[in-house]
């Protein structure tokens, strides 16, 4: 009697687990490499940005125009702004994150200084009109007019590229980043990282 009471116990057990509709979450280490689906995430941005970040901020190019700017600007930092990256793979990627993480590796770089752009930069200048349309002092309101300019842009792209047959694939993302002289169009630094590739097979159907 006391046996079946238990078998009737983890049965009910099992049906209830099968039956929830709760999902099961576990917590991992965020540098923990997880691929579900094959498509781009977290552990393909951060191998695309450590290897875009270490070319820039190693570049000869960078380097020589930096100090140049310097020594002519009483030591100050070229300022850069952040363009355009953009996604044309054939799935979505929220670019703007590896042009954020770019930025902020920069910016601690203490090589180039960021300037905001699009929405920051449009809500930035509303605020100073509306300091200066009475509702701030005059002696607190920031000054109309004195933004520091961008003296060079960081855009870049993510394209794709998919080969398949039967139930394989394979997946291979190409992600480029320039940074650009926007007095002259000079291009000071470029780069193309291509070594995200994946292999990706699927089950098969049963007949």
């Amino acid at each position: 009697m006391k046996k079946l009471i238990v078998l009737l116990i983890v049965a009910v057990s099992v049906l209830s687990a099968a039956c929830s509709s709760s999902p099961t979450v576990s917590r991992v280490d965020a540098g923990t490499q997880v691929d579900l689906s094959g498509k781009w995430n977290d552990t393909d941005v951060r191998t695309v940005c450590d290897s875009l970040i270490d070319a820039c901020l190693t570049s000869p190019n960078v380097d020589r125009i930096v100090n140049e700017f310097r020594d002519t600007h009483d030591g100050t930092n070229p300022a850069v702004i952040v363009g355009s990256f953009k996604n044309t793979s054939s799935e979505h990627i929220d670019t703007s994150i590896i042009s954020r993480m770019m930025q902020n590796a920069i910016i601690n770089s203490g090589k180039l200084d960021f300037v905001a752009a699009g929405d920051a930069r449009s809500e930035i200048r509303e605020e100073r009109v509306d300091q200066n349309s009475g509702y701030a002092s005059d002696d607190s309101a920031a000054a109309i007019g004195n933004e520091t300019g961008a003296n060079f842009i960081l855009q870049g792209s993510v394209k794709s590229m998919v080969d398949r047959a039967d139930n394989k694939s394979v997946r291979t993302y190409y992600v480029d980043a320039s940074l650009t002289n926007i007095e002259t169009n000079r291009i000071i630094w470029q780069d193309q990282n291509s070594e995200i590739k994946k292999v990706i097979i699927q089950p098969k159907a049963k007949l």
